[in-house]
């Protein structure tokens, strides 16, 4: 098992190109697969009487409208080309989730080979059909939608051209940070059985715990947020990992998957070493003689394994001792 673990820089550039550098570093020392931020334009992408969400309105002007915070938040197309050469010279894989035709156009033109299609455009008719006529890789997630929204979303996909093996859906729950009480982890159970597709878990929760829980229940592809520093003023920063934090997390996912092993129950190479001393034998409970008939009050079961297995107490109660023992005597047939 090999977890797609995609480290989410989103906006937490904050507009900066040097931070948003600096965040390609923090994602490739941390041992992640890819690093992914956001591509989009406010223009296309919301209207600008739109309020903002909750969790956009901490830190950030009680004024200042959703447009315009995206706005600030856009990072130029020509940045995208640095973005992804820095990423490729320190041995990480590059993402962007584009929110708009546009920017899923330019991505595409760049190379992209694994598109990302965000929560709130899981009922975006036109823009999936778009995404899907690609023919690439789709990770899809799926916060604040329903099993039905999910399958609509996929069949739109499929006739525009992705087969549905080429699908990851992503559990998620679209509110930041997510309350543990919302996290519903098993339903990506339910998503898996029921559409037939590979499943992963896009991680808004504070810790890093269920994503680890994630890998354990089944998720192939994990994406988590990131930032260089949780208490910058950003949308995104409070429900995301600081560097340290998000190579924990690696650690503890490829630590997961090597626990995890093929569900096979066998002896560990590990443990070998240890069953004659923590297994018994059959042993002489007090002295015994030859020809003396073995028994329950004669007999009992010590370490360590060097003997007759206690497996064998029946096969060997009522037989006769082949020679004398003495108390503690671990009790051969010869």
């Amino acid at each position: 098992m090999n977890t797609l673990i995609i480290a989410e820089a989103g906006v937490n550039h904050n507009g900066d190109l040097s931070t948003a550098k600096e965040l390609i570093y923090v994602a490739a020392n941390s041992g992640a697969n890819f690093v992914k931020f956001q591509s989009f334009k406010a223009d296309e992408v919301v209207h600008k009487s739109t309020l903002k969400a909750r969790y956009q309105v901490i830190d950030s002007s009680d004024s200042e409208s959703q447009y315009e915070l995206l706005k600030r938040l856009e990072l130029d197309d020509s940045c995208l080309s640095e973005l992804i050469q820095l990423s490729g010279s320190l041995g990480i894989g590059f993402m962007s989730t584009a929110f708009d035709v546009k920017s899923a156009n330019k991505l595409l033109s760049l190379g992209q080979s694994i598109f990302k299609i965000p929560s709130g455009e899981i009922t975006n008719l036109p823009y999936l059909r778009h995404i899907g006529g690609f023919g690439k890789r789709i990770i899809l997630s799926t916060g604040m939608s329903n099993l039905k929204e999910i399958e609509s979303a996929i069949e739109v996909l499929e006739i525009a051209g992705t087969h549905r093996s080429e699908i990851t859906v992503l559990h998620c729950t679209s509110a930041y940070p997510t309350p543990m009480s919302d996290v519903n982890l098993l339903a990506m159970k339910q998503i898996k059985e029921c559409l037939e597709v590979a499943v992963g878990y896009s991680d808004h929760t504070l810790g890093i715990e269920v994503a680890v829980a994630a890998v354990a229940l089944g998720a192939t592809i994990i994406e988590k947020h990131f930032t260089l520093n949780r208490n910058q003023a950003g949308p995104d920063h409070k429900a995301s990992l600081e560097p340290e934090e998000l190579s924990l997390m690696v650690t503890a996912i490829r630590n997961i998957e090597k626990a995890l092993g093929d569900g096979m129950k066998r002896l560990m190479p590990s443990e070998i070493e240890n069953i004659k001393v923590v297994r018994r034998s059959i042993v002489a409970k007090h002295n015994i003689n030859k020809g003396e008939v073995f028994t329950e009050h004669n007999l009992t079961t010590k370490r360590p394994a060097t003997g007759i297995s206690p497996m064998h107490w029946d096969r060997i109660i009522g037989s006769r001792a082949c020679r004398n023992f003495s108390a503690d005597d671990i009790i051969d047939e010869a």
